[in-house]
């Protein structure tokens, strides 16, 4: 087990590494558009297409200069920038409209250094200062610079909420992890955080091997996805994978598992989902279960696999689709040279039970039709299957069900659901699956994979199985 599971752990830290990357990368073209300081000259034009403010809107966004010269309020009741520093901000004001952003800076160091300020102009500086720097692509300063502004103490309660989103997002860009959490506390705190910020918190706090908080926020993620009517991020249950192999919780990495290829249905989640599962099953009968559904799903990557699968079969007397599975390893491109021997020989072997198996089809067909139980019409539905002769199974496994008396009646309904698949009915192959949950004695972990892979096929004929 803890083999699989360091090797799945270094599989995993690279998946997630890419996703954080690009979803903070991501973040640097969206801070700007977070907080627009007071507009005073109204609502602004907006992209038509996206939807998205434009930097034209960023920029006429801009605190335009008041007329205002003396005094702390303007007649409308708002603070005004004074003679003191008119003619500087005036000057980085004419600079950012005409995307001069160091020039802007400059402007704005001079009015830094004028005397007496009032709070309300020391945050116009800040503000401006923070905004040629995002810019500039110099996120830090921007931070920087928007951390001086809150500082002065001059934000409304209603403006506060935008400043602490923008910050959070500027933290997380510039890896400031724990100022990103508490600014990302207090956006949430407020119910300005979107869906996208509930993930990176949870991805923050990830980075900071906190994964209980991590499953907080991932969850509050999750949540806030499906509330707007959008899938989940991959990472987010990624995340949680992640975090259950750290402590070997292969319940955990089961769960998440589950979850990622509900999201995803990618061939390498269900591999590592029923390796897990395979690492507890000592029953032969179930271990072959697990085998079709990694078979059937395209997710048995490993030559060994191929062969522990076929000798299964093989013992199974179902020796047909033993050289299916061989041959498939062979063309795959997947046995290993020190393999081949020995494959060739099993395979020899296989094909020689599967003609004879052919040859006395007829046989076995008139005989499952006069009895009355249903045992042989399984038997004969699943040579059927072996040999790709998908209409006539379906017949034989219909009858059989009908007959009833079955000693392992999981096996006839895997086999329907399987044919039906390859026959394209996945309604049908849905209904056959379905019926495994009325069987008594059936293994709860092949019961839940069967759930599972008849949940991922499509709902019409003509989607891809």
């Amino acid at each position: 087990m803890n083999y699989l599971l360091r090797g799945m752990g270094l599989w995993i830290w690279g998946l997630i590494a890419i996703a954080i990357s690009v979803s903070l990368v991501s973040v640097s073209y969206r801070t700007i558009s977070a907080y627009r300081p007071h507009d005073a000259a109204g609502a602004t034009a907006r992209d038509g297409a996206s939807g998205q403010p434009t930097d034209a809107d960023i920029l006429a966004g801009v605190t335009p200069m008041p007329r205002v010269a003396d005094g702390t309020t303007a007649s409308s009741g708002q603070p005004v920038i004074s003679k003191v520093i008119g003619r500087e901000m005036r000057a980085a004001q004419k600079a950012m409209q005409a995307g001069q952003w160091a020039e802007a800076l400059r402007d704005l160091e001079a009015a830094r250094s004028k005397s007496p300020l009032t709070s309300f102009e020391v945050k116009t500086i800040e503000e401006f200062t923070g905004i040629a720097n995002i810019r500039l692509k110099d996120f830090n300063a921007g931070q920087t610079a928007y951390e001086a502004a809150l500082a002065t103490g001059a934000y409304k309660a209603e403006e506060l909420v935008k400043i602490f989103r923008l910050l959070f997002q500027l933290a997380a860009l510039n890896k400031h992890d724990t100022a990103a959490i508490g600014y990302g506390t207090r956006t949430a705190e407020n119910g300005a955080a979107t869906e996208n910020d509930l993930l990176i918190m949870s991805q923050l706090y990830y980075q900071q091997r906190d994964c209980p908080s991590s499953a907080v926020w991932g969850d509050k993620a999750i949540a806030a996805f499906k509330e707007a009517g959008q899938p989940p991020k991959e990472v987010l249950y990624q995340l949680k994978l992640q975090c259950a192999s750290n402590v070997n919780d292969s319940g955990g990495m089961k769960a998440a598992l589950y979850d990622l290829i509900r999201l995803t249905n990618k061939t390498s989640y269900w591999n590592n989902l029923i390796r897990l599962e395979r690492q507890d099953e000592r029953d032969d009968h179930n271990t072959l279960m697990l085998y079709r559904v990694m078979f059937d799903t395209h997710s048995m990557n490993a030559d060994t696999d191929y062969i522990e699968m076929a000798q299964l079969l093989g013992d199974a007397g179902l020796p047909g689709e033993a050289q299916t599975v061989l041959e498939k390893a062979m063309s795959g491109g997947v046995l290993k040279d020190e393999h081949k021997e020995r494959t060739t020989r099993l395979l020899n072997a296989l094909q020689a039970r599967a003609d004879s198996d052919k040859n006395g089809i007829a046989a076995l067909d008139a005989e499952a039709t006069q009895n009355p139980g249903g045992q042989l019409d399984v038997k004969l539905g699943e040579v059927y299957f072996g040999a790709a002769d998908y209409q006539d199974a379906v017949t034989a496994l219909s009858r059989g069900i009908g007959k009833a008396q079955l000693s392992q009646p999981e096996e006839a309904y895997v086999y329907l659901g399987r044919t039906l698949t390859a026959e394209r009915d996945p309604a049908g192959a849905k209904q056959a699956f379905a019926r495994l949950k009325s069987l008594p004695n059936i293994s709860p972990r092949v019961l839940k994979l069967w759930g599972l892979y008849a949940d991922m096929l499509p709902a019409t004929p003509s989607e891809p199985l």
